[in-house]
């Protein structure tokens, strides 16, 4: 109780326990020797101690607290180690300060660092009266405010321990260093201390292993299954064995080492191949694990599940092929009753059945047409009395159903009457223009086998942008402003099938329109793209104007194919054409017989073809006529063939270019069929198959 200590160059010490361990703790000696005394903290021990009884202790503190009073100095009594404080300890330490004047009472744990800073303060305030009155908190509220507080300041460090520390590789003395200027750090160890906070971030790094070994382990999973698929795709090799030697079979697979991994250490998390990311190779010892075990079973009932389905779909097909229900073109919905059962319907969704049965009725309609086919050419006299238009009435038609209508071929296509009709008037168009195009043995005519035989036999000397291009086929560029090129394509249309074919002598060619009316030096104006190859140009006028822009056209296009060295476009074949005049009449002064004459003009000057309307025997003020069109396009593939005539030689024959009658003989051996295409095909060359009298195909 004394207010005046002296001991001179003596050291501070907090307790007992640092004496002998001086050189272990921060040296700071006594300030001068002496020193005053302020005020006193009178400590009372609130817990239950063992062989101490409280009831004595309090009498003891209340001998000192006289002792203490005596002094004059302020006196605070701090309950210590309330965090096990006996409930009648604090109220009776509570009842003996209530006794005394003036005398507060500070609730504190050390332990847990609740109210020792107001301790202190509150003894400060009562020193130094100029300082403001602490306020006194009880225990378990100042507790509770200590939790929040050090739960915010968890929450902080938290925070930073996981923007700092992104690999579970990162050790505690390298990341303190970094976190030690972060006030979320210092705040932090200031409450709970370092080694909360090491734990803390232990904890983290933990996590962050734990995340990275199951991302690892989901990569694994996910690639299991394939690997299955690839190692042991068939049901029967795995079916009856036990896991331990599916595991065999596995190990024993010549490409079991693509897939999966045999470590020297177990369990796989726990080694360095977690860590090897560029090896995405199964550990084996995975297979082990529950998840994997369920991988492998599923993979199993897969397994049967397909086997399953396959055979549903054999049992289907089957079902089809032997019901008498099923006719060629009888929609599913009228089908399905007859051949489904309840079976199907456990494995397969109804589209797989649609499916497999939308494939059987082609194949049931296509032997269907070609049996019909056969048929129509057994009966080839019912189509001879036709006139040469092919163009049957509706007589001649019903007398044609009504021969064929007892054959069974004729009945098979009954559902397809539309399907059947068409193969009729396909066929009458057939006999009166036979080409391969239209011939019904398709790629079995003897036109095709003939085109293939010569081009494996004859030798190109001689090779022409054009000669590749498909001689059926027809690109024509319509040039003309103010609309003349379009409203002529749109004409022309309307004159070709609805697939873009066009007959000319009888014969389908594909026609392909490029109506120009703009810059042809702009690409989008070309005459020539890298998907058309022009094998003419009708070059239409209407005006002196027009007409100007025709021949300007025409001389870039020129110019562009001669830088671009192509002798081709620079000799494409022109037709200049004299068309209808919007409105009639001399508008500008211009005359019918001064456009002809200038038409004329420039039709010399360019070397090609012109047309007027004089000329195909109509008036002016009409269009270009179908007739006109025909003789165009006409014109177009004369030009077009002899641009592909194949020059070749052959020993004992003279070169075609001296004029001299190219013929062959040859003689037919009956009994050898190879013989008989080598010799026969060439020589029917130009002779198209056509419907024997008889019944039949024949050449």
């Amino acid at each position: 109780a004394a207010t005046k200590l002296a001991s001179a160059e003596k050291l501070m010490y907090f307790c007992t326990d640092q004496l002998g361990l001086e050189q272990d703790f921060e040296q700071k000696q006594m300030p001068d020797g002496k020193l005053p005394v302020d005020g006193f903290l009178l400590c009372v021990d609130v817990s239950r101690g063992m062989n101490r009884n409280f009831d004595e202790q309090l009498k003891f503190v209340s001998n000192l607290y006289n002792q203490l009073a005596k002094t004059k100095k302020p006196v605070v009594v701090v309950l210590t180690k309330c965090d096990e404080g006996v409930e009648r300890y604090i109220r009776d330490a509570h009842a003996f300060a209530l006794g005394k004047k003036n005398l507060q009472v500070v609730e504190t744990s050390a332990r847990s660092n609740v109210n020792v800073d107001l301790a202190f303060g509150t003894l400060v305030q009562l020193v130094d009266k100029s300082r403001g009155k602490a306020k006194i908190i009880p225990y378990f509220e100042a507790l509770k405010q200590q939790s929040q507080q050090i739960a915010a300041a968890k929450d902080k460090y938290e925070w930073l321990v996981s923007r700092i520390v992104k690999s579970h590789h990162e050790a505690w003395p390298n990341v303190s260093r970094k976190m030690q200027p972060a006030p979320e750090y210092q705040d932090y160890v200031y409450l709970e201390g370092t080694q909360k906070a090491k734990k803390l971030f232990l904890q983290h790094v933990q996590r962050l292993k734990q995340e990275h070994i199951e991302r690892r382990r989901k990569v694994y999973l996910a690639l299991l299954p394939q690997a299955l698929d690839a190692l042991v795709p068939d049901l029967d090799e795995i079916d009856h064995l036990s896991r331990a030697k599916a595991e065999k079979l596995l190990e024993a697979k010549p490409d079991f080492l693509k897939w999966f991994v045999v470590l020297e250490e177990t369990p796989w998390d726990a080694t360095g191949h977690v860590d090897d990311v560029d090896n995405e190779r199964i550990p084996f010892d995975l297979l082990e694990t529950p998840a994997a075990e369920q991988l492998y079973e599923a993979h199993l009932e897969k397994l049967r599940n397909e086997r399953k389905r396959a055979e549903m779909r054999r049992a289907f097909r089957e079902n089809l092929e032997t019901s008498p229900f099923v006719t060629p073109g009888k929609p599913w919905e009228e089908a399905r009753s007859f051949i489904m059962n309840e079976d199907f319907y456990l494995w397969l969704e109804e589209s797989v059945y649609m499916d497999i049965y939308g494939k059987h009725q082609k194949q049931l309609i296509d032997k269907a047409k070609e049996d019909f086919q056969e048929l129509l050419l057994e009966y080839s006299e019912l189509f001879y009395e036709l006139e040469l238009d092919a163009k049957p009435s509706k007589e001649k038609m019903g007398v044609i159903q009504e021969v064929l209508g007892e054959e069974q071929r004729f009945k098979a296509l009954q559902k397809l009457q539309a399907e059947r009709d068409a193969l009729i008037l396909k066929h009458i168009h057939f006999v009166y223009h036979p080409t391969k195009e239209t011939c019904p043995s398709c790629a079995a005519c003897v036109d095709a086998r003939v085109e293939q035989l010569l081009a494996s036999r004859f030798i190109r000397h001689h090779r022409n942008p054009l000669a590749d291009s498909n001689v059926d086929r027809i690109n024509l560029v319509i040039l003309g402003k103010d609309g003349l090129a379009r409203e002529l394509a749109n004409e022309i249309r309307a004159l070709c099938t609805n697939d873009d074919k066009y007959v000319i002598e009888g014969k389908m060619y594909e026609l392909a329109l490029r109506p120009i009316e703009g810059n042809v030096r702009l690409p989008v104006n070309a005459f020539q793209t890298p998907t058309f190859q022009p094998h003419g140009c009708l070059c239409l006028y209407n005006s002196k104007e027009s007409l100007s822009y025709v021949v300007e056209s025409i001389e870039k296009s020129r110019e562009s194919a001669a830088g671009r060295r192509d002798g081709h476009s620079a000799q494409l074949p022109l037709t200049l054409v004299l068309v209808n005049k919007r409105g009639g009449g001399d508008a500008g002064g211009e005359t019918l017989q001064s456009l002809i004459q200038q038409g004329q003009q420039i039709a010399s000057k360019l070397q090609c073809v012109f047309l007027d309307p004089a000329s195909a025997g109509i008036g002016y003020g009409r269009n270009i006529n179908e007739k006109q069109i025909g003789q165009v396009l006409k014109g177009l593939l004369d030009a077009k063939r002899n641009l592909n005539l194949v020059v070749g030689s052959t020993p004992g024959t003279k070169d075609a270019s001296d004029g001299a009658d190219l013929r062959v003989v040859m003689c037919l051996m009956c009994g050898d069929p190879a013989s008989a295409d080598e010799v026969l095909l060439p020589i029917l060359q130009a002779q198209p198959c056509r419907p024997a009298p008889g019944g039949g195909a024949a050449v």
